[in-house]
């Protein structure tokens, strides 16, 4: 379990926070102590906030006396609610807070459900509370609940997943944003791609696409990134999301210095000279598009190809998931180029291939009879998109390890809502 522990202001901000989501059938109120509630046993914002005046009225020095702490189990465990107000009674026993008010709120609007609770960390005589240690004390009181309610040790699990793990956006899910983020957050800081082309090529394998975006702002020219959700025909089924919706990372700007700093890097990369290789060798070794995106597949190694309305190819991009890096097949050599596949696949005229080590050609593929010369409508209309979805876990297996589940969208309100200046109760 994982817990992150908030201070700020405004305790106007931490609640409404957690009411909307209240508000939105994506959050319950789990439990308080020392809360008003209403006779009908519900709960309004104004009914909390009077529950913390008076402490909040005594308050002598605190500068930031609001505390918003989130717990979050892994995502494997299954926590009901009765052991999760039992687990924010001790946690915050542990911590000092015991005697304090306090209201627990279980989110669900994501996969992993977890809880978050706001309190004040002065006492009834306006006294604060030591924050001394706070996080070796909360990591303690972590390592115990999780004996206590045999949840899996987050220190054990952080060992062994390291990097994030990049699932394909299921935009009847719901909370849309938050699953894109926990993909383009992360995409620039293990994969190397040098154009908004293979960019996309990249994020079409989780169902998201980035477009530019140019107009005017007090008369200078602006440019930025918006992005969609896809659905399995690779067709936008979201509202555009700004891409400082997602961090830094995700912008125009810092985007054109990672295309960059990957140029510079895959112009030396040895991987190159091995890649164009195990491509040509699948070539050489199988019959149709199927076998042939199957082959790589097998390799680690996704073909995102882009069509025109006609059917004619105009862009082949594979994506080496073992050295991370996403190359267009123009910039692995002239026979790879996205004409050479529309000669083979439209026309039957396969790529001329010239191997020092010819023998060694079956080995690039390990089913050949996987697919024939007919694609499905679905792949037509944008292939490898749905195949390479199904596929990732398959391909990828301990490649991309998994984190604790956390939701950036979340992760981002929630530091925001704590550094809101106060601005007293809204009744």
């Amino acid at each position: 379990m994982i817990a992150k522990i908030g201070r700020g202001k405004s305790l106007f901000g931490a609640l409404s926070y957690n009411m909307d989501k209240v508000k939105n059938n994506t959050a319950t109120v789990l439990a308080g102590q020392k809360i008003v509630e209403s006779p009908d046993g519900t709960f309004t914002i104004s009914q909390i906030s009077n529950s913390f005046q008076a402490y909040l009225a005594d308050n002598r020095k605190t500068e930031k006396p609001v505390v918003h702490i989130s717990l979050n189990p892994d995502p494997d465990d299954r926590v009901n609610n009765n052991d999760y107000k039992a687990i924010a009674k001790d946690y915050m026993d542990k911590m000092g807070y015991g005697k304090q008010p306090f209201i627990v709120f279980r989110h669900n609007d994501i996969e992993r459900s977890h809880i978050h609770i706001v309190t004040v960390c002065v006492d009834e005589e306006g006294r604060k509370i030591s924050d001394a240690f706070e996080k070796r004390k909360s990591m303690a009181a972590c390592r115990e609940l999780e004996q206590t309610y045999n949840l899996k040790n987050a220190i054990e699990k952080k060992q062994i997943r390291t990097e994030p793990i990049f699932k394909p956006v299921n935009y009847k899910a719901g909370d849309v944003k938050s699953q894109m983020a926990a993909v383009i957050r992360y995409l620039p800081k293990y994969y190397q791609y040098t154009t908004l082309g293979t960019y996309n090529a990249l994020l079409s394998l989780f169902n998201i696409t980035a477009e530019e975006v140019k107009g005017q702002y007090n008369g200078k020219a602006r440019q930025g990134l918006v992005y969609f959700a896809l659905n399995e025909k690779g067709e936008k089924v979201s509202n555009p999301f700004k891409a400082s919706l997602f961090g830094k990372g995700a912008g125009y700007t810092e985007l054109l210095s990672h295309f960059a700093a990957s140029k510079a890097q895959l112009q030396k990369s040895p991987r190159r000279s091995a890649l164009k290789t195990t491509i040509e060798k699948a070539i050489l070794a199988t019959k149709n598009e199927n076998e042939f995106k199957a082959s790589l597949r097998d390799a680690g190694i996704n073909t995102v190809v882009r069509w025109t309305a006609d059917k004619r190819i105009y862009g082949i991009t594979f994506i080496d998931h073992k050295s991370r890096s996403v190359w267009n097949g123009s910039q692995l050599a002239k026979n790879l180029s996205a004409s050479g596949f529309n000669e083979w696949w439209n026309n039957g005229n396969k790529p001329k291939i010239h191997l020092q080590n010819p023998n060694n050609v079956k080995s690039a593929i390990t089913n050949p009879t996987v697919g024939d010369n007919t694609s499905s409508q679905s792949e037509k209309t944008n292939p490898n998109l749905s195949d390479a979805a199904n596929a990732l876990s398959d391909i990828f297996g301990g490649l991309l390890p998994q984190t604790q589940g956390e939701d950036y969208e979340e992760e981002e309100a929630f530091a925001r809502q704590m550094k809101k200046k106060s601005k007293g109760f809204r009744r």
